[in-house]
């Protein structure tokens, strides 16, 4: 009573699943009608870049600093002109100037006047504020560097989300290929059992397992949605646009590499590193210009116009003048020495903690890298082994030379083997992403890891 109790619980589940796949493959079919955009790797870094707020941030800052130096040195350094224009019409009172001659009125006028006049400004030597806009461009360019560490972790994070669906999907791929090992053993089983070569209890396991591998199934696919829809998140993609990624979880070797020789050039290529080093050169420059606050200022202004009484009778008129002006007391210079000073110093401390944290993340992917590599070939091993160890069994019980718990655990072993496999290639994939940020230009160095495993 109980094994046939069991065996109508196990069916009555074995419907529901059915039922379930049932709908999940109507639900399929409707979401069919709208073709799913295949996206490739590239496809999704370029996507997310796009779509990303911290870089779209990082480009506005750009923005904000070419117009500060534009302003810095339209402030300075250019030429300033000015053109005015008017018409005065007026009476005075003499006896508020001090003036009062007998038999003159206390108020004149009133009289009229005429003025265009055009002024121009040049400074010719400021060495102050020639400092101040160096020190703009290149915090400009420290700008740009930041923008383009901006889009390396963006790549980096990009990269890291395509590689959770591409393992989800292998995982997909797995399952499914369980279901149809145990729907196999299944139906040998109901042969056997109907021939009488074997027994309910065969037929039972069998069941047990092909209901056990639906059941994983069915939570392999829900993992894989959710990560096609983080992934489109991400990528600044509606929720509600179905994905189907092009590129495959696969394994792709890498030369070994000393780190030793990937420092330096990873040194010239770090964004967030290179940032640092002209930040550095920015304070620099301002210092010198602190310094440059007693030197001497050299300008040089003149206006050239027409004034007279009346417009028919303007005559020209105009000036030109040098002008040198010295600083000679300043206590402001000496604080603002000091808060430079500081600054030096504390860029000093990041530059060198940057550094040694680029060589431990070169060390610790090339670790990762060599790590997975030999996970990857004792997996594939295992792999191979799980599946002959399953292909014996099932020939086995259809041999009639043993009951069918040789091939269910020979199916949980392949189960275990082809998660180990996925689970070794996603970490080989990862730690390529990892070196690729490390090492600097992170998009191009995915791109040539990815696409010529063997290049470098």
């Amino acid at each position: 009573m109980k094994d046939d109790f069991r065996s109508v619980l196990l069916l009555a589940l074995m419907s529901l699943l059915s039922v379930a796949g049932i709908w999940i493959g109507t639900g399929s079919s409707c979401a069919a009608q709208q073709a799913p955009e295949r996206l490739t790797l590239e496809d999704a870094i370029q996507r997310g870049l796009q779509a990303n707020l911290n870089v779209l941030v990082a480009g506005t800052r750009v923005d904000e600093l070419q117009g500060t130096r534009q302003r810095r040195l339209a402030a300075a350094l250019l030429p300033r002109a000015s053109a005015q224009a008017y018409a005065n019409v007026q009476n005075r009172n003499l006896r508020a100037f001090g003036i009062s001659v007998p038999g003159i009125p206390n108020v004149v006028g009133p009289f009229s006047n005429y003025d265009f006049t055009f002024y121009a400004q040049q400074n010719v030597v400021d060495l102050e504020s020639y400092r101040t806009w160096k020190a703009s461009e290149i915090a400009l360019d420290a700008g740009k560097m930041d923008e383009q560490d901006a889009r390396d972790l963006i790549v980096r994070a990009i990269a890291g989300l395509y590689l959770n669906a591409q393992s989800a999907n292998a995982r997909v791929a797995a399952a499914q290929s369980r279901v149809t090992d145990s729907d196999t053993l299944y139906q040998l089983a109901k042969d056997k059992h109907d021939a009488g070569t074997a027994t309910g209890v065969d037929v039972l396991r069998a069941q047990v397992q092909l209901a056990n591998d639906r059941q994983a199934l069915l939570e392999a696919a829900n993992q894989y949605q959710q990560s096609l829809l983080l992934l489109a998140r991400n990528l600044g993609m509606s929720s509600g646009t179905p994905l189907e990624l092009a590129e495959p979880l696969r394994y792709e070797a890498l030369a070994e590499t000393r780190p030793e020789t990937l420092l330096p050039a990873a040194l010239l290529a770090r964004a967030d590193y290179l940032s640092l080093l002209r930040q550095r050169d920015g304070l620099i420059e301002q210092q010198r210009a602190n310094r440059a606050r007693f030197y001497p200022k050299l300008s040089v202004n003149g206006n050239i116009g027409e004034l007279g009484r009346s417009i028919g009778g303007v005559q020209t008129t105009g000036a030109i003048q040098g002008q040198i002006d010295f600083t000679i007391f300043d206590r402001d210079r000496e604080g603002e020495a000091q808060e430079l000073a500081s600054r030096v110093a504390r860029i000093d401390d990041q530059i060198a903690d940057l550094r040694r944290g680029v060589d431990e993340d070169i060390r610790e992917a090339l670790l990762n890298l060599d790590s997975a590599a030999q996970q990857v070939t004792v997996a594939d091993e295992g792999q191979n082994l799980a599946g002959r160890e399953l292909q014996l069994a099932q020939d086995r019980f259809r041999a009639g030379a043993a009951n069918n718990v040789e091939v269910v655990t020979a199916q949980d072993e392949l189960a275990r083997a082809e998660e180990n496999y996925i689970l070794a290639v996603s970490t080989h994939v990862d730690a390529k992403f990892a070196l690729a940020r490390a090492l600097g230009d992170t998009e191009k160095n995915i791109e040539r890891f990815e696409g010529s495993p063997q290049e470098h």
